[in-house]
């Protein structure tokens, strides 16, 4: 960094900050993440509430909208936040609030809205200007003793008010109601659980605080979700989740067969996965439908009123309903996967993942703090409780004196300070007494409250005192708030279930519902793809676009899969119904799948069951691949050959039982096919050996009828003396006879 004469003293040079500009935005943009960490995106995992929702619920409080109050405006609730403890927009507020009150979002809602507050749809809420909210029974158990000293607070962002750090919270939030968020560098997603099954697991670490991931889970199966549904994930899945803090849960639409009459039937959705809008899923359904993505589905339409009732006709009556619902589970959002994230912030603002037992750990950690400190926040109230009453009994005792004292001394309070050994408060106390409380009933009721508090003191000095006796006092709070929000409860009933997915081969009762016809595959030298209808007899015939010209054209049936080799070893699969008609010049290859176009096309060929290829790259290396390990319903394809850097170089039908291989250098080496091991996918092992250059090309055949190669007119040349090239895989070979091709390949390309 150059050096340079300093501003002036004075005027605005003094703001100058003379530093690396890599530094500097280093520092800043470590603090703004910080930032968006901490304040904005993970929850707290005492609590699970994320700082917008804190102040959200405590303004509502202060409001005094509790569950039996008249509710208020939203747009009032949200000027009080954003005024007093939130400034970061009215929209923000608002969105927070209202998902806070949607009962498809919340598993147990915290805001009991008035009004349109959105629905599964996806349809927005009315303005907070219509709307009105007020708190829910759940939202009281959260804040249940903040203004008992339990928990800390801190300024406000104008320091004019105070706001808590976190809320006492009387039952587990974080994993009850779930949340998402995205940082920077994390994230963090977390499904809602059931209130009661989270409490029952508490309970047992109470109990056992060395049990495991697996003992708790005998007690939390898994998530419920707010809108229902079936999950299908595996317990090992889901054990292996709760125990790292990372994984995914899959969920399914519930659903039901419905006797339409004559033998026919109509499949009735009344439980979709979480967090799928319904008119999303009905318009895919339709799309699906249209595109014919979906032969088993015929119509789908929506009948939902208050409930949801999505109807799904089948293709044909002779469908089975689970083969129809297996096929759209894979096509749709019918089914989707909940990523499970478990990124928190502990109890020291550290961001971090958690298992289940962590998390139920930090919450019960929590709440026996927030016991602790209501305590003593107690012990102090009945300490100068018992402390007047002292002073009041001894009023009583000597009450004549009090009353000469009062009624004759010119400073009757520093009188009874000297003459009973008061303090100023007990002596302020004894001076504003009434008249009326002079009676001996009142003596009576004082002494007994004096016995009752200090039954309590000691009570709550004892507990104070022993470990066992908080923990038990948790876990005695806990089972009141389960009774509550327990499975007996409307709110506390499970809602999601669990099931195993059925096995079901839904791709033979789709592929059973297709015609089987003949089809010629046309892909262009450009990589245009298209199918046209029987056999192309003469493929001279056929039209392309200007510029481009014939690449693969192969006979197939509307049945096969096409599996397509690339050259970079992966291999892809189309269903042949679906390609594009050959009316026109087809679509681009590269738009149906995830090909760049430095990725060139090795070769096409139907999928054939128990079929073989040999496989090999340019570099020299090849193995045996059985063609089922070569499909692949992902748009990427699947990673079958490690092609190395001069990429692949065929994919040949396995026959025979020899291989002759030639290479840049036109030299042919010819071995016997049991050299060549079989092989899922990798690299394979070495063919030919070479100085320099690669592989070109190969061919198999069997020994009884003799090699063999096709000229560039397309005339079969035999070749008696193939014998002489005979050797072991990865010989360097002889050149290759005369009259051999010069293209150096056994057929044209």
């Amino acid at each position: 960094m150059s050096k340079h004469t300093p501003p002036p003293a004075g005027g605005d040079g003094d703001r100058i900050i003379d530093e690396p500009l890599a530094e500097a935005l280093s520092r800043r943009y470590l603090a703004y993440a910080l930032s968006v960490i901490t304040d904005r995106a993970l929850p707290d995992v005492r609590d699970g509430l994320k700082p917008v929702q804190r102040r959200v619920l405590y303004a509502m409080r202060e409001m005094r909208l509790n569950p039996e109050a008249a509710a208020r405006k939203c747009a009032k609730v949200v000027g009080e936040v954003m005024g007093t403890y939130h400034p970061h927009g009215d929209q923000a507020i608002y969105d927070t609030l209202v998902r806070m009150a949607q009962d498809f979002a919340q598993r147990y809602m915290l805001v009991d809205g008035q009004g349109n507050f959105g629905n599964i749809d996806g349809d927005n809420p009315a303005a907070m200007r219509y709307t009105e909210a007020k708190l829910t029974q759940a939202a009281t158990l959260l804040l249940d003793g903040i203004d008992e000293d339990a928990v800390d607070f801190k300024p406000t962002y104008d320091s004019q008010d105070d706001e808590p750090v976190v809320l006492p919270t009387g039952f587990p939030n974080l994993l009850a109601n779930g949340t998402t968020g995205i940082a920077v560098g994390m994230a963090t997603s977390i499904p809602p659980h059931n209130a009661a099954e989270l409490i029952d697991a508490c309970g047992l670490l109470l109990e056992n605080p060395d049990a495991t991931v697996a003992d708790l889970m005998a007690h939390v199966k898994g998530p419920d979700f707010p809108t229902g549904g079936v999950i299908v994930e595996p317990g090992a899945s889901l054990l292996e989740t709760y125990e790292t803090g990372r994984g995914g849960v899959r969920l399914r639409a519930r659903w039901d067969k419905e006797e339409t009459g004559r033998g026919t039937y109509q499949i009735v959705v009344t439980e979709i996965p979480y967090q799928v809008k319904k008119a999303d899923l009905v318009e895919q359904l339709a799309e699906l439908i249209e595109n014919k993505k979906a032969p088993l589905l015929g119509d789908v339409r929506d009948e939902s009123a208050e409930d949801i009732r999505l109807v799904l006709e089948p293709k044909s009556r002779n469908v089975e309903p689970e083969v129809l619902m297996e096929s759209l589970f894979k096509l749709s959002d019918l089914e989707n996967r909940f990523s499970v994230n478990l990124n928190v912030l502990d109890a020291r603002g550290t961001p971090g993942v958690m298992n289940l037992k962590q998390a139920l750990q930090a919450f019960l950690d929590h709440r026996r703090e927030v016991l602790v400190r209501r305590a003593r926040h107690r012990l102090a109230k009945i300490e100068a409780r018992l402390h007047i009453l002292d002073g009041l009994l001894i009023a009583y005792l000597n009450l004549d004196e009090v009353i000469r004292i009062v009624r004759y001394e010119e400073e009757p309070k520093a009188k009874l300070i000297e003459a009973f050994a008061l303090t100023e408060i007990q002596a302020e106390a004894i001076l504003n007494t009434r008249l009326r409380q002079l009676a001996r009933l009142e003596e009576m009721e004082l002494r007994r409250e004096h016995a009752e508090l200090s039954e309590e003191r000691d009570g709550l000095l004892k507990m104070l005192g022993s470990d066992k006796a908080q923990w038990k006092l948790v876990g005695v709070g806990l089972r009141d708030v389960r009774a509550l929000l327990g499975p007996d409860t409307v709110i506390g009933k499970r809602r999601s279930t669990f099931a195993d997915a059925p096995t079901v081969d839904a791709d033979a009762a789709i592929e059973a519902m297709i015609v089987r016809e003949p089809i010629t595959v046309i892909l262009s030298d450009r990589g245009w793809i298209r199918a046209a209808k029987g056999r192309v007899e003469d493929p001279s015939e056929l039209k392309y676009k200007e510029g481009d010209k014939q690449g693969f054209v192969v006979p197939a049936e509307t049945t096969d899969k096409l599996l397509i080799f690339a050259s970079d070893g992966r291999f892809f699969a189309l269903p042949c119904d679906k390609l594009p008609s050959a009316r026109g010049h087809g679509e681009p290859l590269r738009l149906m799948l995830d090909l760049d176009d430095k990725t060139g096309i090795v070769d096409i060929f139907p999928y054939k069951p128990g079929a073989k290829r040999f496989v090999a790259s340019k570099e020299g290396y090849g193995f045996i691949l059985p063609e089922e390990e070569a499909l692949s319903t992902r748009k990427a394809g699947k990673q079958v050959l490690n092609a190395g850097a001069k990429g692949a170089a065929f994919a040949l039908p396995i026959v025979g039982d020899h291989v002759a291989v030639v290479g840049d250098n036109g030299k042919i080496l010819i071995f016997t096919l049991e050299e060549l091991p079989e092989m899922p996918r990798g690299k394979g092992v070495k063919l030919q050996s070479y100085r320099e250059g690669g592989l070109r090309d190969a061919t198999l055949f069997k020994a009884e009828d003799g090699a063999a190669w096709i000229d560039s007119a397309g005339r079969t040349r035999v070749w008696p003396e193939w014998r002489e090239w005979l050797g072991k895989r990865a010989g360097a070979g002889r050149l290759a006879p005369k009259g051999f091709p010069a293209t150096k390949r056994f057929r044209p390309k």
